[in-house]
């Protein structure tokens, strides 16, 4: 099983596979864009901050030099041509959607398993390479979201997303660890691919937390963050009901 495939061709191989994941989530950003009702330029920033946005990060915390989206030609005009796809072709919204959820899925697959390789090759453990594969799956999204002015939509409220990142990950390095690398990439896609799924149409979440419940502080402090600044100096020393956070 190790001779499967060289540790040469697992880097050429995870490589495409880190391509295919920036063309695709390149083409979903784009889809967003589409979505925001953006130009072009916003197509293009969307779609490549998309695309290359968890490879960087990644890159930039094993400090293994310049990163590839960066170093290698193949990267940028793979997510420009993401982004460029989605603006030029002409579906419908309920067709967009239908390819939304296995597209997205490939995704997790393509790139935890990716993140998770590229770790061990860099010499580090096991936890290091799961964690970095959950991020490079799940950070191209995160970062969309918050230039969007969003909460990233991978940090609750939604089907599994990170978790089947970390499952991903998880099976790729116990895989690689039994000197089975091809086979945790195999597995690993194909993992992704039905468990996000799956997760998707059957609403499978994780549990949410307990709901807040604030006292008087904490109303006060949101009432005077709320408060019409006309009215402060209206009144300055006017006292906030804790019942009334907006004012009389």
């Amino acid at each position: 099983m190790s001779g499967w495939l060289s540790p040469e061709t697992i880097d050429t191989v995870t490589r495409y596979l880190d391509l295919a994941g920036v063309f695709t989530c390149a083409l979903l950003g784009g889809v967003v864009a589409r979505a925001e009702g953006l130009d072009l330029f916003g197509y293009l920033v969307v779609g490549t901050v998309s695309g290359l946005g968890g490879g960087i990060i990644r890159d930039t915390l094993l400090q293994h030099g310049t990163p590839v989206a960066l170093t290698d030609p193949a990267y940028l005009p793979t997510a420009f041509a993401g982004a460029l796809l989605a603006f030029l072709i002409k579906l419908h919204e309920e067709q967009w959607e239908r390819l939304f959820t296995p597209l997205d899925a490939a995704v997790i697959g393509f790139w935890a398993v990716t993140g998770a390789q590229k770790t061990l090759a860099a010499g580090l453990g096991w936890l290091p390479a799961v964690l970095l594969g959950t991020i490079t799956a799940v950070g191209g999204s995160a970062v969309r979201d918050l230039l969007r002015g969003r909460v990233p939509a991978v940090l609750g409220g939604n089907a599994l997303y990170a978790t089947v990142a970390v499952a991903v990950a998880g099976v790729f390095v116990l895989c690689s660890y039994l000197d089975a690398p091809t086979l945790g990439i195999v597995a690993g896609v194909l993992l992704g691919l039905v468990l996000r799924t799956i997760a998707h149409r059957r609403g499978w979440r994780l549990p949410g937390g307990l709901p807040l419940e604030p006292g008087t502080a904490l109303r006060n402090v949101r009432g005077k963050s709320r408060r019409d600044p006309r009215e402060n100096t209206q009144s300055p020393h006017r006292p906030q009901s804790p019942e009334s956070p907006n004012g009389p």
